[in-house]
């Protein structure tokens, strides 16, 4: 479908006529037959794109217009009026409206802005969803995060988002570095225009010099017509490289110009382009390490690196987990129409404890996964991936000294257990894990052997070789320290 239309006119002729060749182009088309109609259609349906008449008995098309931008904001407003009235359909555009049409209308011109029309509309309607989306989960309005280093990056975010500075983004893959990009352009006098995103890895280095500053027509084979690249595409607001320490050192030094001369030349071409973009980066390699290599560009490293800082990863910032669990639960239930509540004790213990090595989006994949799974309403442990329950980890070389005289069997277990409690610092679901048993079964053998699962919290070590003598009831040296 090209778009949802709606047409109004006070004459029926009028709007059937319009409504039939939108109809014929695969539009999905509604009339209405006075403002009035038209605002209360608004409020009901999911329209892209207003025609309106400009000249009505009753609310007239500059009034419909006001009521129309002030419902719904992304919805593009076109006036049909006649030649005498063109300074009106000028005033309107003023206003908010998108385009005017002249009376008798083209219908190439009309199909013409109604396309061009719709494609705003839309393009406007996904940043409002996404300023929405980024209010509900972040904090900034950005990302989830309680934590001290969390906090530090929105105080930046907050300081440089007025500024054109370029900004440079550290950190581990799926830590949100996107996310924090989108944060910095959506909080900016930018918000309005166009973010770009780019994956410099992902891309053949020929192909990515094309994606970013376009090419000529006849630049290549295949090249059939001019095609403008993300940075002309991104004028006037944020185009975002992630990924950057994978550039090769000659787009490098494209990139470099770029930023220094403020223009794009396309492949192919002979002209430059003056461009009017922010340049937001991100990469999880050490860049230092890299000039030091000859993989990277010290000049462009500094003009890159004027704003930086680090994207914490998620298990040194644990305390955020619950939250972030929280809203993706939230997010999967109304995507999948599940009405999941909460977490068992143990669940959550699993995921504080988890070394997450894909941060964030491994956390969401891991709840979107427990939530289409689950059949009730509280996620246990037995919803999370095998290496979460059954964590390839082992207790290494248990290697323990069996006296001459020998020990009993009840007592070697007793060992180990306290071995797993100082190896996971006393968290019970991970020295579940790693004893292969259940929580409940640890909590009963601990119960059974009088340890107090207290006396190891913050351990969190390596247990040394436990000599083991004959009917001891004393902690190995490890639980002692």
């Amino acid at each position: 479908m090209q778009g949802a239309a709606l047409v109004v006119d006070d004459e029926k002729g009028q709007r059937e006529i319009l409504k039939t060749i939108l109809e014929s182009e695969g539009y999905d088309a509604g009339v209405a037959a006075s403002g009035a109609e038209a605002i209360e259609a608004v409020q009901k349906n999911n329209f892209d794109l207003v025609i309106t008449d400009l000249k009505m008995p009753g609310m007239d098309g500059h009034e419909l217009l006001k009521n129309v931008l002030a419902e719904k904001p992304a919805v593009s407003v076109v006036i049909v009026t006649a030649h005498g009235s063109i300074d009106s359909a000028v005033e309107a555009i003023r206003e908010g409206a998108f385009d005017y049409l002249t009376k008798p209308l083209d219908r190439d011109r009309l199909l013409q802005v109604a396309k061009k029309a719709v494609e705003k509309s839309r393009l406007l309607s996904e940043n409002i969803q996404l300023r929405e989306q980024l209010e509900r989960q972040f904090r900034l309005p950005g990302i989830i995060g309680s934590d001290s280093r969390m906090r530090e990056v929105f105080r930046i975010i907050r300081k440089v988002s007025g500024s054109s500075a370029t900004v440079m983004i550290y950190g581990e893959s799926g830590t949100g570095k996107e996310l924090i990009a989108k944060a910095l352009h959506y909080t900016s006098p930018r918000s309005a225009l166009p973010f770009m995103a780019v994956n410099c890895a992902a891309i053949p280095e020929g192909l990515l010099e094309t994606e970013l500053f376009g090419y000529e027509k006849g630049a290549f084979t295949g090249a059939y017509a001019r095609s403008t690249g993300l940075f002309e595409a991104a004028a006037g607001g944020t185009i975002f490289l992630d990924e950057i320490g994978d550039m090769s050192l000659n787009l490098q030094a494209k990139l470099l110009r770029v930023i220094q001369e403020r223009e794009i030349r396309r492949v192919g071409g002979n002209t430059s382009v003056k461009v009017d973009v922010r340049i937001v980066s991100a990469t999880n390699k050490d860049l230092p390490s890299e000039i030091k290599a000859g993989r990277f560009r010290d000049d462009l490293y500094y003009r890159l690196n004027v704003i930086s800082f680090n994207l914490p990863a998620l298990r040194d910032r644990r305390s955020d987990i619950p939250e972030l669990a929280a809203w993706f639960i939230k997010k999967h239930n109304n995507a999948s129409g599940k009405s999941v509540t909460r977490l068992t004790e143990e669940a959550m213990s699993a995921l504080m404890n988890h070394n997450w090595p894909g941060n964030v989006r491994q956390l969401e994949s891991v709840i979107e996964r427990a939530v289409l799974l689950n059949d009730s309403h509280v996620i246990g442990i037995e919803a999370f991936p095998m290496e979460m329950t059954t964590l390839p980890i082992t207790l290494g070389k248990i290697d323990f000294e069996l006296p001459d005289e020998g020990i009993s069997f009840e007592e070697f277990e007793r060992q180990l257990i306290l071995k797993a409690m100082v190896k996971s610092g006393g968290v019970l679901a991970r020295a579940a894990q790693l004893l292969g048993m259940s929580y409940r079964t640890l909590q009963y053998r601990l119960s059974k052997f009088g340890i107090d699962k207290e006396s190891f919290s913050g351990h969190r070590q390596s247990a040394p070789k436990a000599v083991l003598p004959s009917g001891t009831k004393d902690h190995p040296t490890g639980a002692e320290r």
